[in-house]
């Protein structure tokens, strides 16, 4: 795995509480959270779900990036304590000087925001996050920063409004006026070389290289390769495994960067979803709005791109919407890389292709053309922060006002995220001035899919909203019908 001119490192750095933590043994699985309640002593990060939707357990990472000190929320209940290397963990117990609240926990007091205080510490981690996002708060800007924190007692109207109260622009608290110094001392534990913690046999490895990457990829085939574990982390706390060797991906040079070529957009595999977002609404803003509610702000944070694609899940969001875009993926073992138009990597249910010491590395989502028309559409029991039903994308290429080309890909209605082929045919030739020319395509959504029944949804639902979910974006390229969005939502065009 190692670069020959650089030893790997053995120890876990992070900063904590003011001082370098070097960890140089612990369990492959364990968790932030498993680290902070039991070694650190620091119980106020609460564990609530287990499974990153509750934000009980919301902690924030600090880290330089691009040039500045940031502050991200992120559920240490999922998150694996080797993927804190390199950054400042701060707890809800760490926000107050002295006898003296932070301005954020002031206001929760001052706005009567909490009641059994559950829920309390992990919403004033996020409202900590969003303080620091230096630029004044928004009811709805402070509304997505809480999706991810459940409280069951109070409501939001006294946490928004303690948010409104505080999160007025530049911080001004003692972490801000230490920012400086707080950059130097993570600036003193980074380093480029690669992390190894343990033996062949069971480790924690953070290549910090593509090569390192590739190499160790190749050498331990039976590894998990780990992106922001939103998924991972879930298999540990609620499937109960116990992967002996762990590939985190996330300090690997260069893997985290987005690309505009004349084509479209490379994103590479470990670019977190929130980094993505706004060039993906770039593409066309329904991915953005895909994005906006994909898991939570701490979920987005964490989560990767080649993440959700490398998963396999049939219920992710990104792959129907880019497989509709017309997406690729780029593989590579060793010095070797091939590309594959998205919709074939996905061969059955847990099976991707996918071959054993390969890793996804870049996908690529292509720029629309003139005559191209595009929409996705998300729906789920809860409209934030909720796995999907249904998710489906859309595009059709005109010629005038007939469709001469359609990619058609639904989620959550097969094994695998996959194309309505029988739909896509019956939609060509079909005339955007005439509904009836729609109906074999709508139609023929029953025959391409069978999907199952689960506490989502029925199959029976599945199929009907598919269906409308067809008609829906018809309507909306076809212009001149009355409005197909709730809410704020806008239409695509």
């Amino acid at each position: 795995m190692t670069d020959p001119h650089k030893e790997p490192r053995k120890s876990l750095n992070f900063r904590f509480r003011g001082a370098d933590v070097a960890l140089n043994g612990f369990a492959p699985r364990a968790t932030l959270l498993d680290w902070l309640r039991e070694e650190a002593g620091a119980t106020g990060t609460k564990e609530g779900c287990g499974e990153g939707d509750c934000g009980a357990c919301t902690i924030v990472l600090a880290r330089n990036r691009d040039g500045a000190l940031t502050h991200e929320a992120a559920n240490a209940c999922v998150l694996l304590l080797g993927q804190v290397d390199g950054a400042e963990v701060l707890t809800v117990e760490d926000l107050a000087e002295g006898a003296n609240l932070h301005p954020v926990q002031q206001a929760m007091v001052d706005q009567h925001g909490s009641q059994c205080g559950f829920c309390t510490p992990g919403i004033v981690m996020s409202l900590f996050a969003l303080y620091h996002r230096g630029e004044p708060a928004t009811r709805a800007s402070i509304c997505d920063q809480l999706a991810g924190n459940l409280c069951r007692c109070t409501g939001y109207r006294p946490i928004v409004d303690a948010a409104l109260e505080t999160c007025l622009g530049e911080p001004a608290d003692r972490f801000a006026i230490h920012a400086e110094a707080r950059a130097e001392a993570l600036a003193a534990i980074a380093d480029e070389k690669d992390l190894f913690v343990g033996d062949d046999s069971a480790f924690f490895a953070a290549p910090a290289s593509e090569r390192s990457l590739a190499e160790l990829c190749d050498r331990h085939k039976d590894a998990v390769l780990l992106g922001g574990a939103t998924d991972v982390g879930l298999w540990i706390t609620k499937m109960l495994r116990d992967p002996r060797k762990i590939i985190w991906l996330g300090r690997v040079a260069g893997l985290d960067r987005m690309e505009t070529v004349a084509e479209g957009l490379d994103i590479y595999a470990t670019t977190s979803l929130q980094r993505a977002m706004p060039r993906l609404a770039e593409l066309h803003p329904d991915l953005g709005e895909i994005m906006r509610r994909f898991g939570s702000a701490q979920v987005r944070v964490a989560g990767t791109v080649g993440g959700n694609i490398a998963n396999g899940s049939p219920i992710g969001d990104l792959p129907p919407a880019l497989i509709a875009l017309g997406a690729s993926v780029e593989l590579r073992h060793g010095e070797a890389s091939r590309v594959l138009p998205l919709e074939q990597f996905f061969i059955a249910y847990g099976k991707q292709d996918r071959q054993p010491g390969e890793y996804v590395r870049r996908i690529h989502a292509p720029r629309l053309k003139a005559n191209q028309h595009y929409r996705a559409f998300k729906v789920s029991k809860r409209f934030d922060e909720d796995i999907s039903a249904v998710m489906s994308g859309f595009r059709f290429t005109l010629e005038g006002r007939r469709v001469i080309e359609a990619r058609i890909a639904y989620g959550g209605m097969a094994a695998t995220p996959k194309r309505a082929s029988g739909a896509e045919k019956a939609l060509v030739g079909a005339d955007l001035d005439n509904p009836t020319s729609w109906s074999a395509a709508i139609a023929a959504i029953a025959t391409d899919y069978s999907p199952l029944t689960d506490m989502r949804a029925t199959s029976a639902y599945r199929s009907r909203v598919a269906a409308n979910l067809l008609m829906k974006a018809l309507l909306e390229v076809a212009g001149g019908h009355s409005a197909t969005r709730i809410g704020g939502l806008h239409a695509a065009e």
